[in-house]
């Protein structure tokens, strides 16, 4: 399935500046998740990060591989109107810089559901040149009563 923006915040409870995926060009439930982000020099980070040579800074370029994988998850029946919190992150790589402009592409596979729990490796590309990597674990929640 593909998603729009409008369709990602009805599943997605990230909101500017903290949302990092423009548009899901796939999704297998439970299974993976294509993201797309496209990198602006009008977002708040390239401010400080850095005025004179924005660069998208790298635990942004996570959040944002964290997002598609929580997507591929929300999107099961079972998880619909829960949240996903981080559970941790291993090997992350970056092997080049993201700057304005850019349009990356994030690939998330999930790989492994025990309980609330998920494991998934994620892949961010610019142009076919792979940016970061990392392998992310998930888990899967409600939100508290307020």
């Amino acid at each position: 399935m593909q998603l729009d923006i409008r369709q990602i915040q009805q599943i997605l409870p990230h909101r500017y500046p903290f949302l990092m995926i423009d548009k899901v060009a796939d999704c297998q439930p439970g299974k993976s998740a294509d993201a797309i982000r496209c990198v602006s020099v009008n977002e708040m980070q390239f401010m400080g990060h850095f005025p004179a040579y924005p660069v998208m800074p790298g635990v942004l370029i996570i959040e944002a591989m964290a997002q598609t994988g929580a997507l591929a998850l929300l999107t099961m029946p079972e998880n619909a109107g829960r949240l996903v919190f981080f559970g941790g992150i291993k090997n992350a790589r970056f092997r080049r810089q993201v700057v304005p402009g850019d349009v990356l592409e994030i690939h998330c596979e999930l790989t492994k559901m025990r309980g609330p729990a998920g494991f998934g490796t994620a892949v961010a590309t610019v142009n076919g040149e792979r940016a970061a990597e990392a392998e992310l674990s998930f888990v899967v929640g409600d939100a508290p009563a307020v």
